[in-house]
């Protein structure tokens, strides 16, 4: 059984088999310039127009720097991905590259993850875009009732907010909330209240992602050269109203307030990969994909480096913990109009984004389906839009029905663990493809380092300079029993260990130092994360192997032709 669990596939079987199963079937329609627009619409949505005021707030202007280290390990990542993208140029992203590198197992649970990804990630998009559709409407004198603009989780909060702080505690968000439970229709006694904006994007932008690639792409395009305008002219306009004094303090909140801020800000980044499951759409994938990757995550890196150092210096980081920082900063230096042009142009921007989750996540689903681990069903192609129908279909439901009823911050970090645990695997594959001689057939390849004595020598570095310079990190530990590292620190343990390992095999082995660095940043990054969440993605992962137990081990193609 174990011997089937890890079966590989080569990357010839994969090339025929999407071939005879239909990968002409899809609309090779797709260059550099469209994948690169694809990946900036993807990067650049929800998480600079929201997420990015909630890192600032956390950890002050020091979060510019983040952007840089958390780009840093996105580089690194995003070098593996495209050389998995020019080896084996199909759609599935991570989820093929791992049946390449690690076997079938590996494979479905990475395919599951990056349902976390694509679906759960497109649900706090859609729920932003909701928030500031609503603002947009507001500011042109339309007002769309509370109870049918928001999750009923906000309502209920604020009341029990009321009932044990007093209706004085309440913020204007609080008090929208309690206006939405006050004035619902009741069904059974039970107040009705969802998200309906949320919703209703995410059934327009599906059907548009339904109806072809080209089309999508095309409207991809115009939102993209839309946003990334309005962004230039914040950076530009913004440079007028800067205060140094609110660089100071740089980290407000220390070290701990700016990596506490790594979701919100890996979240900003999330996306850059999603254009490798385009890659039976594109002209000449081998060659267009590895570049897309690079461009795309480069020039996102200088927009959000750049927008966030005028951010912070515009205003004080104490009054950027708001839903809508870019319009709000420019409300805040009474520059109005500027504000109502961001809310508009936020909403196109934001959409932007979700136009491309939803491209991304069916054609994961369909290279699942021709393994034979999920429904065939889901492998259909529309004859005439050329698209995976029935996927993109259960897409927008998986979206949407979420967006109407759960809160946004309920997914955010989930999002991150599933995304890093993707990373961390494709970073891997890289070595396992060194090491089985699988990297002379990619036509793009990670630049080699040798990381002999490197890898081994930074973590004694590292060693060295957690006992002279991190006291209080030291002290820390101390004072915890075994239980309570057992609870909270964890990931931290593993996070060395994994060091620890990496430098033996990397002295035996000379393993590449990029792929390395790649696998211990988005690791380290990792352990940022609170403990809810990966109890969540255990929860997920465990759901998702009793699928794969119940269905797809048994009508796995590769299996199949093993027992043939």
């Amino acid at each position: 059984m174990s011997h089937r669990l890890f079966r590989k596939k080569s990357v010839d079987q994969i090339l025929h088999d999407t071939q005879k199963e239909g990968g002409t079937g899809l609309s090779k329609v797709l260059g550099v310039t469209d994948l690169v627009s694809l990946g900036i619409a993807a990067i650049v949505g929800a998480g600079i127009f929201s997420t990015i005021g909630l890192a600032s707030y956390e950890g002050g202007p020091a979060v510019s720097l983040l952007f840089v280290f958390t780009a840093f390990a996105c580089v690194f990542t995003a070098l593996a991905y495209a050389q998995f993208a020019s080896t084996v140029p199909v759609s599935g992203s991570a989820y093929t590259y791992a049946y390449v590198a690690f076997g079938e197992l590996f494979a479905w649970i990475i395919g599951w993850a990056l349902v976390l990804e694509y679906a759960v990630s497109n649900t706090v998009i859609a729920i932003s875009w909701s928030q500031y559709f609503v603002s947009m409407l507001e500011g042109f004198g339309l007002h769309i009732p509370a109870w049918l603009s928001m999750a009923p989780g906000y309502a209920f909060d604020a009341a029990d907010k009321m009932n044990q702080h007093g209706l004085a505690s309440l913020t204007a968000i609080d008090q929208h909330g309690l206006d939405a439970l006050n004035s619902a229709p009741r069904i059974a006694g039970i107040p009705v209240i969802f998200d309906l904006p949320a919703g209703v994007i995410t059934f327009l932008v599906t059907w548009l992602v339904y109806i072809g690639i080209k089309e999508s792409q095309k409207a991809s395009m115009i939102m993209v050269m839309i946003k990334v305008g309005i962004i230039l002219a914040v950076i530009f306009g913004g440079i007028f109203f800067i205060k140094p004094e609110n660089w100071t303090p740089f980290a407000p909140n220390g070290l701990k307030g700016v990596l506490g801020s790594v979701a919100a800000v890996f979240f900003a980044f999330i996306g850059f990969d999603s254009i490798s499951t385009t890659a039976e759409e594109c002209k000449n994938p081998q060659r267009d994909l590895p570049k897309a990757m690079i461009y795309c995550l480069l020039i996102c890196t200088v927009l959000y480096v750049a927008i966030t150092v005028v951010l912070t210096g515009m205003v004080n980081y104490t009054e950027l913990n708001v839903k809508d920082p870019l319009a709000f900063v420019f409300k805040y230096v009474g520059f109005d109009h500027m504000a109502g042009i961001i809310s508009v142009t936020s909403v196109i921007a934001i959409t932007s984004a979700l136009l491309v989750y939803q491209l991304a996540q069916p054609r994961i689903w369909m290279t699942m389906s021709r393994d034979g681990l999920l429904w065939k069903k889901f492998a259909t192609i529309h004859p005439k839009y050329k698209t995976p129908s029935f996927a993109t279909i259960v897409t927008g439901l998986v979206v949407a029905i979420p967006s109407l009823f759960f809160k946004m911050d309920f997914f955010v970090d989930l999002t991150s663990v599933g995304t890093f645990f993707a990373f961390i695997l494709v970073c891997a594959g890289v070595l396992y493809m060194d090491y089985s001689g699988l990297s002379a057939k990619s036509k793009f390849k990670v630049p080699y380092i040798n990381g002999k004595y490197l890898v081994g020598g930074g973590l004694l570095v590292a060693i060295v300079i957690l006992f002279s310079y991190a006291q209080d990190t030291m002290q820390e530990w101390k004072s915890l029993s075994v239980l309570e590292i057992i609870e909270h620190k964890m990931l931290v343990i593993i996070f060395w260990l994994t060091w620890l390992g990496l430098s033996i095999y990397s002295f035996k082995m000379n393993f590449s130092l990029l792929p390395v660095i790649g696998i211990l940043i988005n690791l380290y990054l990792m352990t940022e994360l609170g403990a809810s969440n990966w109890i969540i993605f255990l929860v997920w992962l465990v759901i998702g192997l009793a699928v794969y137990f119940m269905y797809g081990y048994k009508h796995s193609k590769l299996n199949k032709q093993a027992t043939a």
